[in-house]
């Protein structure tokens, strides 16, 4: 996740192909495990398991992983028994995150995920405590080059998308839950596979960060949750402006 990016709460954190490898590995195949769960082991009828398998193949996972992955989440082989548990908390300046995440050890995670907001300034909240500060929604992700800003943007609202940001690296398409699968192949129909789409959480509102110091404190804590084995995503209310996302990356 970069600080770089007003798009950074929602977008997955870019080049990181060496030392977190097989870390980013393990959390794609906990996603496709429990995208097949229920014995539905078909991309084409599994709409998750399709955006799940795709994101993976993008990422480099190996043929066999994945297959191995279906197929303990479909049962035909035997394997570790995921569930799906959703955090809530507040970084520095009482920025609002989200975190999920997929454990075979509730207590584990729950520990893990609470030392990580006490040990870098934040605070684990209940369940609800920030969960009204976001939208759940679609999100797919395609690299900037594959279309222009504008293009990206009148293509993914013709196709159901309601809105579209775009940066130099990203185009992020936001669509309502029930909508993701349509817009998801019309848009793969014109401009090939995705890097990523997935329901996740959008901010309704953002706060601006307003300090170097306060923006250090919130990047570390997203990180060390993102660098946690169990959890998939981080969102936050936040957004840095690009004088201090200067500054941070410098």
């Amino acid at each position: 996740m970069s600080g770089h990016s007003k798009f950074s709460t929602i977008k997955h954190k870019k080049g990181a192909k060496d030392a977190k490898r097989a870390k980013i590995f393990t959390k794609l195949v906990r996603e496709i495990t429990i995208s097949a769960r229920g014995g539905q082991p078909d991309i084409d009828s599994n709409p998750r398991l399709r955006n799940a398998v795709i994101t993976a193949r993008k990422s480099g996972l190996p043929r066999e992983r994945i297959e191995t992955a279906i197929k303990k989440g479909s049962g035909e082989l035997q394997g570790e028994n995921y569930e799906e548990i959703h955090y809530e908390g507040y970084g520095q300046g009482g920025v609002a995150l989200v975190v999920d995440a997929l454990t075979d050890n509730r207590n584990r995670t729950a520990s893990d995920v609470r030392s990580t907001f006490t040990k870098n300034a934040g605070n684990l909240g209940e369940t609800g405590s920030v969960g009204f500060m976001f939208e759940k929604v679609g999100i797919i992700e395609y690299e900037a080059k594959v279309a222009s800003n504008d293009e990206m943007f009148e293509s993914a609202v013709e196709f159901g998308a309601g809105n579209v940001e775009s940066d130099e690296e990203m185009h992020i398409i936001t669509c309502g839950v029930e909508d993701l699968s349509s817009v998801r192949d019309a848009l793969a129909a014109k401009y090939g596979d995705f890097e990523s789409a997935r329901i996740g959480w959008v901010p309704k509102i953002n706060n601006e960060v307003t300090s170097l110091e306060q923006a250090e404190n919130i990047m570390k804590l997203v990180e060390a949750l993102e660098d946690l084995d169990d959890v998939q995503y981080v969102t936050g209310n936040f957004v840095i402006p690009d004088e201090i996302a200067e500054k941070l990356g410098a």
